[in-house]
């Protein structure tokens, strides 16, 4: 029986549960995003002000540990302010269509077993809301929402700044989906299906993140950017457009858009334990000593000591890396990421293939790997080949145009390549450069200088 006939037996005990578990349930997924939300904001305070030798929030309750509670509230109690020129219905729906689609993903995370693994008020069920056999496409689905929640703020506010923060943010979101939706493939390919339960459970010898190491990686830069976090926060890079989509907005408005990006961080996490970090298996060292690691409610515990990890690697990332440009964002996205995931995925289908053919790791290995060195031989070849042409190409250039004119078309423009800038007028070499006391005698090149001016 293969993964796929397992993962349709194991959805079989999903929807049988009774409507007020599944309530229970709902709610309890609701109230872990929040609570995982309001621990956040505060531990990324302290973390980066441990970082940077600073104390963090310390006055509101023990060890500050309701400053993010002190926020929302300030938030809410702030003026609300509608812009003038802003289309009302739009500009209201804006943050809500935001913010909602980052809660309904964690419906298909697993907390545990797909079993009746554990009891709430006597009833037995198991520690997933629902799932679906293609839960991760309802995932990718979900967050595709998310991103007209923030092209209509933007548009809506009937600002220039705004609309052109709207439209990067899109365009960045939408960018690193591509290169997402590639490493989610080859975890496809592994476990033979896209619902969460089986792509936990087809992890139990070994995790995702020892077989599918660049999936792995791949992915963890692609969940910054979607979730437009440091280094990749384009939409508060103040310097280039004052706030991003979000200058126009004030109180519980602009308090959803940040709600929905820490959601949306809890959220990826959690996908990434799922599908590279065994989900709710206990850790190696763990689970192999105890059998019962990985029943009753310790699951939950596992699923969210890997949460918290890859939160603090968001809070790292941010204490420690400055913003990047967003040319060297959408060069990474379109360059390197969306052309590396493509290859890798290829080469994990070929390597799948083979082993369905029965053939020995040593002969994938030496087939892989000899596929790999053409390749690279090729693109060394073809990198040679093109330099030379360049290289070429410019001394031609340099030899027939004429002088370059900076200000010809009436606003000065750097030179092309091959192009030259005519030298400053009335500039000495800098051989001839003498340094000048301050009050005392002049240098005989400024002399001459003088008297020519005479």
């Amino acid at each position: 029986m293969n993964t796929v006939q397992l993962a349709a037996e194991d959805l079989s005990l999903f929807g049988r549960d009774v409507w007020w578990l599944v309530l229970i349930k709902a709610v309890f997924c609701f109230a872990f995003l929040m609570v995982t939300v309001l621990f956040s904001i505060v531990w990324e305070r302290k973390v980066v002000a441990w970082m940077q030798l600073r104390i963090g929030p310390n006055r509101h309750g023990p060890w500050g540990m309701l400053q993010s509670l002190a926020d929302g509230v300030k938030l809410m109690l702030k003026e609300d302010i509608i812009v003038k020129r802003a289309d009302k219905v739009v500009y209201v729906l804006a943050p809500i269509i935001a913010a909602i689609p980052a809660f309904m993903a964690i419906a298909v995370i697993p907390f545990g077993p797909a079993g009746n693994e554990v009891s709430i008020f006597g009833q037995r069920t198991s520690m997933q809301l629902t799932d679906l056999p293609i839960a991760m496409l309802y995932i990718l689905a979900v967050a595709s929402v998310g991103i007209y929640g923030i092209v209509l703020a933007g548009w809506s506010s009937g600002s220039t700044y705004p609309l052109l923060g709207g439209l990067r943010s899109c365009a960045q979101m939408i960018s690193y989906e591509i290169a997402m939706g590639a490493a989610f493939a080859s975890v496809f390919l592994y476990s033979g299906s896209m619902s969460t339960s089986a792509i936990v459970e087809a992890q139990q010898d070994r995790w995702f993140i020892v077989l599918l190491p660049v999936s792995f990686i791949i992915y963890v830069v692609t969940m910054v950017g979607e979730t437009n976090r440091a280094p990749f926060d384009m939409p508060e890079s103040e310097g280039d457009l004052v706030g991003g989509f979000n200058t126009e907005y004030s109180s519980i408005k602009f308090a959803l858009f940040m709600l929905a990006e820490y959601v949306n961080m809890v959220t990826v996490s959690a996908v990434s334990v799922t599908l590279f970090l065994g989900g709710w298996r206990a850790p190696y060292p763990i689970s192999s000593f105890w059998e019962g690691a990985n029943h009753g409610w310790w699951p939950l515990l596992w699923f969210v000591l890997k949460v918290q990890l890859l939160l603090f690697f968001f809070i790292w990332l941010r204490g420690t890396l400055p913003r990047v440009r967003y040319d060297q964002l959408m060069k990474l996205g379109w360059k390197v990421l969306i052309p590396v995931s493509v290859v890798w995925l290829m080469m994990v289908a070929t390597v799948r293939a083979l082993r369905n053919e029965a053939y020995e790791i040593a002969d994938i290995a030496l087939y892989v790997g000899g596929a790999v060195v053409a390749v690279l031989l090729l693109s060394f070849v073809a990198d040679v080949f093109r330099d030379k042409r360049e290289k070429a190409s410019a001394a031609d250039a340099g030899k027939d145009t004429a002088p370059f004119d900076p200000l010809a078309g009436g606003f000065p423009v750097p030179p092309k390549p091959g192009q030259h800038l005519a030298p400053v007028p009335r500039r000495r070499p800098r051989s001839e450069r003498e340094l000048i006391v301050s009050g005392g005698a002049n240098t005989d090149s400024d002399r001459e200088e003088g008297a020519e001016n005479v």
